[in-house]
């Protein structure tokens, strides 16, 4: 293998079941070190594809390149020690602990007897330290949580040493801080041991924080693929999950709820992120709301135009205007309520606070961060 070089390529690849293909012409190329997501809807064909890779299925047109060389040409046994799989299956066990399933990622160095060495004791226990399955080693596999089923396969397939590791939504399972853990490990492994790594994941705010490479998949193609900054947009990924306009905000890698309908009826006076919750809370309780006047990048102003039925805005790094002020006053006097996030005005908003008084004056409710009324 010429350093450098692509790990894996797939070149025009047709896969499905069968003689139907289920996704036509998949072209990508994977570097040693690079960590690269497939994203998509349900059923749109990520795990067709990975099991494609890896020789499980056959091709129904284009090719596979494992290290330069078409996959059919690359023996099972050099493929084994090349390539780890970790795909969604559970295997069968029956009597067999959690380090009996991870030393089966040895197999292919054993030999026929399969008796493991000092060198391959070592990649086990490497493995499952890196994981935190370590204290589970004695334990019956088929007992321990979907969690921790899903650590144990993943030190089965990194004991491997593979220089190729596919994996079908590793984080699944998981709990928050676990599926953090994980990608961290997976980034760590592919910088550290130059792996090259192919993960479909469902989590977009994951894929989007952890990949390199993004290649989304949807009705039968590549719908299309490129660094996260290129395929994270609010519009691509709209168009990816068919979601409403504004429910994914690409500043924060996040889903929103869909914008309440209807005129706002609550103003709410926000800024740096303080208004982050309430926001969230009406979204919820499906109130429509306006709010202002925020900063076009702030935390909130971000957020506002995703959840706000109305936000009144004034341009970064600049204090607000009494023209924005202007604005806001008029949408505020419409609304039943105001609520305040703020707890104090600063050069840049100084101008925010004549909002409270405008609703003070004309006898509308005003409630602060803590929901108490003035």
């Amino acid at each position: 293998m010429i350093e450098g070089s692509n790990m894996l390529e797939l070149r025009g690849l047709n896969v499905g079941h069968g003689a139907r293909a289920l996704v036509r012409d998949i072209c990508l190329a994977v570097r040693p070190g690079q960590v690269v997501a497939l994203i998509g809807p349900n059923g749109s064909g990520k795990t067709t594809i990975l099991r494609t890779v890896a020789g499980q299925l056959r091709a129904l047109g284009g090719t596979v390149e494992l290290l330069g060389r078409e996959l059919g040409d690359v023996a099972a046994t050099e493929r084994a020690r090349t390539m780890a799989v970790m795909l969604t299956g559970r295997p069968q066990t029956e009597l067999l602990t959690c380090r009996d399933v991870v030393e089966a990622g040895r197999y292919p160095f054993t030999g026929r007897l399969g008796v493991l060495g000092e060198k391959d004791d070592e990649a086990v226990i490497a493995a499952m330290e890196a994981t935190g399955v370590l204290p589970l080693a004695s334990r019956d596999f088929a007992h321990v949580s979907d969690g921790q089923r899903q650590r144990v396969l993943l030190a089965r397939a990194l004991c491997q040493e593979p220089q190729v590791l596919l994996l079908d939504e590793p984080t699944s399972y998981l709990d928050i801080r676990s599926q953090l853990d994980v990608l961290c490990l997976l980034r760590h492994e592919a910088r550290e041991r130059s792996i090259a790594v192919v993960a479909s994941l469902h989590e977009v705010d994951l894929a989007q924080k952890a990949a390199d490479h993004v290649i989304c998949i949807k009705d039968g193609r590549v719908a299309f693929q490129g660094t996260p900054d290129e395929v994270f947009t609010a519009e691509r990924i709209s168009e990816l999950y068919d979601l409403a306009p504004g429910a994914y905000d690409p500043s924060f890698g996040s889903l929103e709820l869909a914008r309440p309908e209807g005129e706002p009826e609550v103003f709410v006076i926000a800024g740096g992120g303080a208004g982050a919750a309430i926001f969230r809370r009406l979204a919820r309780e499906g109130m429509p709301f306006a709010t202002g006047v925020l900063h076009e990048h702030d935390a909130d102003g971000l957020l506002a135009r995703s959840l706000a039925s109305r936000a009144i805005f004034e341009r970064d790094f600049e204090p607000v205007s009494p023209g924005a002020v202007a604005r806001a006053r008029e949408v505020l006097l419409a609304c039943r309520e105001v609520i305040c996030c703020v707890d104090a005005f600063g050069t840049g908003n100084a101008r925010n606070a004549e909002l409270l008084d405008a609703a003070r004056a004309a006898g509308i409710p005003v409630r602060h961060a803590g929901l108490s009324r003035d």
